[in-house]
């Protein structure tokens, strides 16, 4: 790929300037976008990212200052830079507390202006310097499918190269989007069945009354009408059957499983011949089969069988490590497919990843990836892309509206007060707790202003926190004066 020039967005109500401005940054190596207004220049914003901003303080409507806001609440990776005509200590105070990367007045100095750029420019450049690093790293780390470098993959990866020349029987347990399937298939290539077919069983999409045919097969004439068919172990003999969500097979077939697994014998159905298979069997389950055969729901002979060899998968919150080279891995996959020219995420969106609960796994964060690879025209994924593209969290609410929905539809509503203050409730401690208590990222979630949020949090006597917030930010500025 080659490199992207970065974007600057110019906005002062002189044309005048802003076609001096976009001269002279051309010149060093940016692309410009221009607006006569900050209600304009947000609306390009909501378009299109940019890297950097030149924003006029003083404009009709919106203001510099309220520009700078903007930018900074939803597109924290954009610089700001303020530039005016009446330069004052407190403005420039204010700029700088708000998180304007610099203040200049007007007539602007070329050569500290060009300063500024350049060192965007090659954090920009650091940017992909480090993103190729951790795509470079992440082919290096990958495992037959699997990418890990925090110790517990590092040592789970250790376990299946010496488990898989020996291996008869296998369970993997772990969450939902962990993996399962994927070590199930490293264990079977880094084996001497590797040439051998590798047939896997979906236990939980099979229907209960077909699935002694779908695993056993049957003869002709079984019952009236019926045709011969091949069962899984006929079409793995040799090979390896992978038996995900085990605990979803009912009672009668764990019997003749268990059958095959220690003799490899199979009965097809309508059939008294018995038949000898040769394979190796891995069962995967995010339940806990020992609760299982406690509860009897399943056998426990057919668990001490299958549990010859326990391979347990964590969960993603437990290695986050982990993280940055998934994503590096998985922008690269989908950036290719999708014809994109994304290198990877920026620092804001990256620290949002890092801090997902991510209850889907590693299957979510690609999900997440994919979404915000579709949603995205720039070279890096946005925090605004990243956001946009992570699942709301899951809530109660009424038929034909969402509950984002009817967030924002009470800000202009007569009867706020009544309309699922309950639900708001529950949606808002949920986002809150997920966000680790940060106003600004459960608004994300949310879908609302950060402003709307509190808003929220005073009417249904959540505020507290944010009173307390304040009253520590007051005390630090006494203590500073």
């Amino acid at each position: 790929m080659s490199a992207l020039a970065p974007v600057l967005l110019v906005v002062d109500d002189d044309r005048q300037v802003l076609d001096v401005l976009s001269r002279f940054a051309q010149r060093v190596g940016f692309e410009v976008v221009t607006s006569t207004s900050g209600v304009a220049a947000l609306e390009l914003l909501r378009q299109r990212a940019a890297d950097v901003a030149l924003v006029d303080l003083h404009m009709p409507e919106v203001g510099g200052l309220d520009v700078l806001k903007e930018i900074k609440e939803g597109h924290p990776d954009c610089q700001v830079i303020l530039i005016t005509g009446f330069a004052s200590i407190e403005t420039a105070v204010e700029a700088v507390k708000l998180g304007a990367m610099d203040y200049l007045s007007k007539p602007v100095s070329f050569s500290r202006l060009e300063e500024l750029l350049i060192s965007v420019r090659e954090d920009i450049d650091r940017r992909r310097s480090l993103l190729e690093i951790e795509a470079d790293l992440a082919r290096r780390l990958e495992f037959n499918g699997m990418i890990g470098r925090s110790p517990v993959m590092q040592e789970l990866f250790g376990l299946v190269r010496r488990l898989a020349p020996h291996l008869r029987t296998a369970l993997i347990s772990g969450e939902t989007g962990t993996g399962k399937e994927l070590v199930a298939r490293a264990l079977h290539d880094a084996g001497p069945r590797r040439e051998k077919p590798f047939v896997v069983v979906s236990c939980s999409a099979v229907h209960e009354a077909s699935f002694e045919t779908e695993l056993f097969g049957r003869v002709a004439g079984s019952y009236p009408g019926g045709e011969a068919r091949q069962g899984v172990f006929d079409l793995a003999d040799g090979g390896t059957v992978f038996l995900d969500e085990v605990s979803e097979l009912p009672l009668a077939v764990q019997a003749r499983l268990l059958r095959v697994i220690e003799f490899g014998e199979l009965h097809r159905v309508g059939s008294l011949e018995e038949r000898h298979v040769d394979l190796q069997v891995i069962a995967a389950t995010q339940r806990n089969l020992r609760a299982e055969v406690a509860a009897g729901r399943f056998r426990s002979d057919l668990f001490y069988r299958l549990n010859v060899v326990e391979v347990v998968l964590p969960p993603l919150r437990e290695r986050r490590e982990d993280i940055p080279y998934l994503t590096a891995s998985f922008v690269r996959e989908c950036a290719a497919r999708l014809g994109k020219p994304i290198r990877g995420v920026a620092a804001s969106a990256e620290a949002l990843l890092a801090t997902a609960p991510w209850e889907g796994n590693v299957r979510e964060l690609r999900n997440v990836i994919e979404r915000a690879c579709l949603l995205s025209d720039g070279e890096f994924l946005t925090e605004r892309d990243v956001s946009s593209a992570m699942p709301a969290p899951p809530a109660r609410r009424p038929a034909g509206a969402t509950v984002v929905e009817a967030f924002r539809a009470q800000d202009s509503a007569a009867d706020d007060a009544q309309l699922l203050s309950t639900v708001e409730r529950e949606h808002i401690l949920r986002a809150l707790q997920r966000a680790g208590g940060n106003k600004k990222a459960a608004a994300r979630m949310l879908g609302v202003s950060r402003r709307a949020l509190y808003r929220r949090l005073e009417r249904l006597d959540l505020g507290g926190t944010i009173s307390r917030r304040r009253g520590a930010r007051l005390m630090a500025t006494r203590l500073e004066a």
